[in-house]
């Protein structure tokens, strides 16, 4: 009996998620590929981090549909160019917009 009302809340549960499709906030993206854009995220800061040349503090990363937008300040446009030679070379990214400012 215990295990009935678990199952019968588990199958209420799941038949709610597919129902509604699996919709992330203002239905811009499934839960699925919300997920692998926080994957791409945290690649391409990851990568930042380990890059000498760029300042991974100083520049944005976001991701939506696979397309990263980069965003913040570099102190040259060499450092702005390797910022985005890095979200491109991330495993899964399809685009890159890179709105970086340079400001010495």
């Amino acid at each position: 009996m215990k295990y009935a009302r678990a199952i019968a809340f588990s199958l209420l549960a799941g038949a709610t998620i597919v129902s509604t499709g699996c919709s992330v906030a203002r239905n811009q993206q499934t839960v699925g590929s919300y997920v692998d854009d926080a994957g791409i995220t945290t690649a391409v800061k990851a990568k930042m981090a380990e890059d000498k040349s760029v300042s991974a503090t100083a520049i944005s990363v976001e991701t939506l549909n696979g397309t990263v937008q980069l965003s913040g300040f570099a102190k040259t446009q060499a450092e702005k160019d390797r910022a985005e030679a890095i979200a491109r070379n991330t495993k899964h990214v399809r685009e890159v917009r890179n709105s970086i400012i340079v400001r010495p």
